[in-house]
């Protein structure tokens, strides 16, 4: 058996832990505030971290006045013949077959003129249309490149385009270069893309850069109010995300598909099914017009609120549906253990030509988990290899829940062994689970042992492999695994619940006496468990 009191040696000295999630302090502000007052106020800028200071890279010269001032000469010189021969340092449209060749060449050429100070931009609209191109040819990279070492503005449009790149991308420190560029060389950008830089830092997660530039926002338009409201909901601040949709409505805007999508996904997150009802008809009110993907977050919202019957409905009135509609669907049903409705849909779904995604198959797989759908389960995992679908991590790990929960240890373990992603530590995590639900403990240390050398700072692992202990008895494994966490600082955060009665959110966490009913609910279960005890002795004296 794997020895506990050598498990010191698997760590480093210091190990840093996710920061608490905000959500219980979070749905009791959000339960305590007057009804009047719901939602209309803005989030503290200090309630969130510091984000990274925007600091441009200089180059070897840095930007001069002198250089900004020579865009104002833009317009006459843009109308000029663009087919001119300039000399050594103007820069020409790159276009045609030859461009990555040529345009590789004319980074060398800007890089080499920057460098002595001879370098000049004579033609602004073929600068601009450089810029494009590289983007349009997926060449961000060199294409900021190119804006620092020109150390002049480009137009709104072109500044646009890159943004657009970084959050399809999400290339964070790229975006903010781009910024951070605007800034040096003293480029005003107009609200259009003040917008997009928002959208961009709401996008990567920077709350705090796009909370200051939406409140520098001259004209808060709803595309503006989308995407903050959809920045905070995506990065798990969902709250905030409803406290600015009311202050939106405050204001007399009419919220568009966009927003009820936001909308919807933080309510099913936080289990808001009045709150979720109240969006859904206020989209009636509003007359939007059909949307899929809005639809398919309805219907994720009212399943993920356990209202099946609604979120049924909403699926059958649909014109249109897609692979997303039926995924939300199917996920939903196996998330409340209806297997045979998961299984059957997903026939219909096939029946009707949509192909399912990787997501279908997760939530096919894991319904069949729960449902100890063994040969079924090994079924739809081979087939995905039919619809082109490669398995990721989350499907292995399904099918070591599957065999885990059916009680098939060594078949799990030997899947796991044979699994090409075997290196993850989520699918040693499933086999761990499983091995503490069956007291498999020799199997269990061979699971934490990989588990934790993978991802040493996971406190819940250390937590299941403790309880694992406890259940066989091994006491002295269970403190030895306390006292690795104590000395490693390593603490689980306690687990909480929520109940949404009449409007209202109650929150409960482990040894939590903050609700103002806390007595009277402890008395209560007090009672109804003396009360549960007495039936049943007097079921056992009634048996003999």
């Amino acid at each position: 058996m794997f020895a506990v009191s050598r498990m010191k040696a698997l760590f480093p000295l210091q190990i840093s832990h996710p920061i608490a999630p905000s959500l219980p302090h979070a749905v009791a502000l959000f339960s305590a505030a007057p009804k009047s007052t719901l939602f209309s106020i803005y989030p503290a800028v200090t309630q969130f971290p510091a984000s990274p200071s925007l600091r441009p890279i200089m180059g070897s010269s840095g930007p001069t006045f002198s250089r900004v001032q020579n865009r104002n000469f833009r317009p006459a010189e843009a109308a000029g013949d663009l087919t001119t021969s300039y000399p050594s340092g103007e820069i020409h449209v790159i276009v045609g077959p030859m461009f990555a060749g040529k345009t590789t060449s004319l980074l060398r050429r800007v890089q080499s003129e920057s460098e002595n100070g001879s370098f000049q931009v004579r033609n602004w609209l073929q600068l601009d249309r450089t810029f494009q191109d590289l983007c349009f040819s997926g060449r961000l990279n060199e294409a900021v490149s190119l804006l620092w070492r020109t150390e002049s503005p480009v137009d709104d449009r072109t500044y646009s385009l890159m943004l657009k790149e970084c959050i399809l991308t999400s290339r964070y420190k790229t975006g903010r270069r781009i910024h951070s560029q605007m800034l040096v060389v003293g480029h005003l950008p107009t609200e259009y893309l003040k917008t997009k830089l928002l959208i961009f830092y709401g996008k990567c997660g920077d709350l705090r850069t796009a909370l200051v530039i939406f409140n520098k926002l001259i004209d808060k338009t709803l595309i503006s109010w989308n995407a903050i409201i959809s920045g905070y909901v995506q990065n798990g601040l969902e709250l905030v995300g409803l406290s600015l949709y009311a202050k939106m409505r405050q204001i007399g805007l009419t919220p568009d598909p966009y927003t009820f999508s936001s909308l919807y996904r933080a309510c099913g997150t936080l289990v808001l099914l009045e709150l979720g009802k109240q969006a859904h008809g206020v989209m009636i009110k509003c007359n939007v017009e059909d949307n899929v993907v809005v639809n398919s977050a309805l219907i994720d919202m009212y399943l993920k609120c356990s209202d099946l019957v609604d979120g049924q409905k909403v699926f059958n009135e649909m014109p249109n549906r897609n692979v997303v509609t039926w995924t939300s669907l199917i996920s939903g049903y196996g998330q409340h253990g209806r297997v045979e409705e998961v299984l059957e849909l997903f026939s219909r779904m096939k029946e009707e030509g949509f192909q399912p995604d990787h997501v279908t198959f997760l939530a096919v797989l894991s319904a069949c988990g729960h449902g100890g759908m063994i040969g079924q389960g090994w079924d739809y995992f081979s087939s995905m290899k039919i619809y082109g679908i490669e398995p990721r991590w989350k499907h292995y790990a399904a099918m070591v829940d599957l065999l885990g929960r059916a009680g098939k240890l060594q078949e799990a373990y030997d899947f796991v062994l044979s699994s090409p992603l075997k290196d993850h530590s989520d699918i040693w995590g499933a086999l761990l689970g499983a091995c503490r639900i069956h007291g498999d403990m020799d199997l269990a240390s061979i699971a934490a042992r990989k588990f934790l050398e993978l991802e040493p700072g996971n406190a819940g692992k250390y937590v299941v492999l403790s309880n694992a202990y406890a259940t066989g008895g091994f006491w002295d494994c269970v403190k030895d695994i306390r006292g690795v966490m104590r000395e490693l600082d390593i603490m689980k955060e306690p687990a909480y619940s929520w109940i949404e009665i009449q409007g209202e959110v109650h929150v409960f966490s482990t040894r939590d006496k903050s609700h103002r009913k806390s007595e009277e609910i402890r008395s209560l279960i007090v009672e109804m468990t003396s009360i549960l005890k007495a039936d049943v002795c007097d079921l056992e004296i009634d048996e003999h």
